[in-house]
């Protein structure tokens, strides 16, 4: 089960950087394309900082905090004895994750955005891939230790 979560984790990775790599050779940066009118835009930009651009120009300190969650997850994944499908599906989300946007920061400064959602009366923040990756990981985590969890096993519940 070990071998999956770094086999898909691959595969997310993988789809992330091709995702970026065709929107960063065949968009302008800034440039807009309409996909769904006043829902969904595909927006090429550049993100020196972290979630929402929080912490602007912070490349080598997220390059040095992505590396040690990547080897904190890795080291939790292989300490964790009762690897379900589900805890596979969520580690390798978030490991992919993690690496993709590791991957923008290493190679090209900065991480790549580009899905742009206006929600009535909000411009949500660009994002992409990877970033999906680690909050729909993550949510499944935080599901799996204080929903499913076992008592005996889970510190939410003692």
């Amino acid at each position: 089960m070990k071998k999956l979560i770094f086999i898909l984790s691959i595969i997310f990775i993988f789809i992330d950087q091709i995702i970026k790599y065709f929107i960063i050779n065949s968009m302008n940066l800034y440039q807009s394309i309409k996909v769904i009118p006043n829902f969904f835009d595909i927006t090429y930009v550049k993100n020196s900082g972290a979630a929402f651009s929080i912490f602007e120009g912070g490349r080598i300190f997220f390059i040095i905090l992505a590396i040690i969650a990547i080897i904190l997850l890795i080291r939790f994944i292989f300490l964790d004895t009762k690897i379900s499908k589900i805890d596979c599906i969520s580690y390798s989300l978030v490991l992919a994750g993690i690496t993709g946007n590791l991957i923008d920061r290493i190679v090209c400064g900065s991480v790549i955005d580009y899905m742009h959602f206006y929600i009535p009366f909000y411009d949500f923040p660009i994002f992409n891939f990877a970033d999906m990756c680690i909050v729909i990981g993550m949510f499944m985590i935080i599901y799996i230790l204080i929903v499913k969890g076992d008592s005996d096993e889970n510190i939410y519940r003692r």
